[in-house]
This record gives C-alpha cells, sequence and structure tokens, in this order.
C-alpha cells in the first residue's frame, strides 16, 4: 500500500452546501488523496442562501490546530498546502508559517493559493486586509494561484484587455504558475470561457461553453483549484492537469438543477475522476495542442 498523500487545506467550511472545504475535501478524496482540513470559518450554509449562523475563527484557532498536527509529525508529511476563503489576513500569516515550516522540513512543497476576494456582480466582499495580504505577501510565497478574472485584476490593479494581455501581466506576478478561470476578454467568444494557465516561458488555454445558469452555482473555484492541485499531485503535466479539472467542473456546471446553488458533486461523483466529455488544452504561445506536455510544478 503507498503511504498517502496529504494536503492540507486551510479555507471556510460550511455544514450544508458546497463552497471551501466542503468543496474541496471530497474531489481530493475522489482523486486518492488525503486532505486535511482546517476551516477559517465555520457557517451554516454558504452566503448564497442569504441568512447564515456561525464564525469565523481566529488565527490563532488555526495556529492551535496546525500544531496537534505537528505534534503527531503530520505536518511535515504535507505534500502540498491548498489555501482559500480565509475570513481574517491573519489567518492567511498563519499559512504561510505553516508553508515556510514545511519546505524547510521536507525541501519541497507545492502550495497552491486560491486568492478567494470576490467576483463579478457581487464585487469584493472578503474583509479588509485581505486583498493587501494577497498581493504584498501571498503572491511571492504561493507556486500556484488560481484568481478568477475578477480577483486577477485586482491583483494586477487593472483591467485585463486581452488574452495575450493577460498571459503578459500573469508572467509578472511572481508565482511561477498563474490560473486564471472565469476568462471573458473582450477577444473571447461571448459563448465562450475560457481558462488560462501562465508559466514563465508557457501558457494553455481551455475554452468550453458558456453555461447560462442564473443563479451560478457556489463553490465552483474551490472545487477547479481542488481538482487542478489534485491532479498535478497525482503527476499530470500542467496542461492535462488543466483539461481535466476544467472538463471534470463543466460536467458539474452542466448537470447542476435549474435554481440550485450548489454543483452535484455526490451525484455526480464520476465526473471528477472522469470526466465524461474532454476540453483539450491549447497552446497559446505557439498556438498547437500542448497535451502531454511535459511542464511539471513538482
Amino acid at each position: 500500500m503507498n503511504p498517502p498523500r496529504y494536503v492540507l487545506s486551510i479555507q471556510s467550511h460550511v455544514a450544508y452546501g458546497h463552497v471551501g472545504n466542503a468543496a474541496a475535501v471530497f474531489p481530493l478524496q475522489r482523486l486518492g488523496l488525503t486532505p486535511l482540513p482546517i476551516h477559517t470559518v465555520q457557517f451554516s450554509n454558504h452566503t448564497g442562501y442569504g441568512e447564515f449562523k456561525g464564525q469565523v475563527f481566529s488565527a490563532a484557532h488555526v495556529l492551535e490546530v496546525l500544531d496537534g498536527l505537528r505534534a503527531r509529525g503530520v505536518l511535515a508529511q504535507c505534500d502540498a498546502v491548498l489555501s482559500g476563503y480565509l475570513g481574517d489576513a491573519a489567518i492567511g500569516e498563519a499559512i504561510l508559517q505553516a508553508v515556510a515550516e514545511i519546505k524547510a522540513a521536507r525541501g519541497h512543497l507545492l502550495y497552491c493559493c486560491d486568492p478567494v476576494m470576490g467576483d463579478v456582480g457581487r464585487g469584493l466582499f472578503v474583509r479588509p486586509g485581505i486583498p493587501e495580504f494577497h498581493r504584498g505577501r501571498a503572491l511571492p510565497q504561493a507556486d500556484l494561484i488560481t484568481p478568477n478574472q475578477f480577483e486577477f485584476e485586482h491583483l494586477l490593479g487593472r483591467p485585463v484587455i486581452s488574452r495575450d494581455d493577460a498571459v503578459t501581466a500573469a508572467r509578472s506576478m511572481g508565482p511561477r504558475t498563474v490560473v486564471i478561470t472565469s476568462l471573458r476578454t473582450p477577444d473571447v467568444p461571448p459563448d465562450t470561457l475560457e481558462t488560462l494557465a501562465v508559466t514563465r516561458d508557457e501558457a494553455w488555454t481551455v475554452s468550453t461553453p458558456f453555461v447560462p445558469l442564473a443563479p451560478l452555482p457556489n463553490g465552483m473555484g474551490d472545487v477547479f483549484s481542488a481538482l487542478l492541485l489534485g491532479r498535478l499531485l497525482c503527476g499530470d503535466a500542467l496542461p492535462e492537469a488543466l483539461s481535466h479539472a476544467v472538463s471534470a467542473l463543466y460536467a458539474l456546471v452542466l448537470r447542476t438543477p435549474a435554481g440550485s446553488r450548489d454543483l452535484p458533486l455526490i451525484a455526480e461523483q464520476a465526473q471528477l475522476v472522469a470526466p465524461e466529455q474532454r476540453f483539450a488544452a491549447l497552446d497559446v504561445s505557439v498556438g498547437s495542442a500542448a497535451l502531454g506536455g511535459t511542464s511539471r510544478l513538482l
């Protein structure tokens, strides 16, 4: 039996619905990984439902849970860290502390930061200080970031006017890999949604039909980040992992019942492992198909 591959997942959690750890843990498990979830908030349900109950946890709470994992000898065995909705900027510092500790112990670690801050239509929905934390502290430490276009532009400080502009801007940010979801720049056809992955030397895009759901289900970015990170840990090169994550998420969105605010993660769990329809990753730096490429993050 192979030893478990641990993913430390530090983000929000809800009892009802699929966002944060309630969206990321199950996909990681279905891919054969062992998530170690630490919750930054515990709510009854996500805010898409309106009223909710629960609380935002403190950085001290996160540090205490990390200390317990450290005492078990598990923290230093983590292959990756996944961070999402923080609730408080101080929690971000606790995450970076854990990332530095694991990297020092292991010599390697894949840190995926999903800089959850907002979206088109909703604007920013995080506490003051969190955008500044992501821009000034998390980006220099992250190996991989997965913002949506709204978050990417907020981090950048300006709109992006084309896919090529997004590629150039991503390379100026710091992380060795930037993945921009829900990309709809003027050069993207209106019936299409793109997901763009950019490294220092290469760039890939995956295009899917735009699914006009209203409302859009919550947690799509959380599921995507977990799937992308999970496939990378399973040995996929970046274009392969990108294709898998986008294809699986598209399948879930397509199968979301009308009016639902949550993806059908449990009912359609087979799509997490083997999406029924695959969308290829295209190498937009040279204009040819790049599936099977050699670029790896591990």
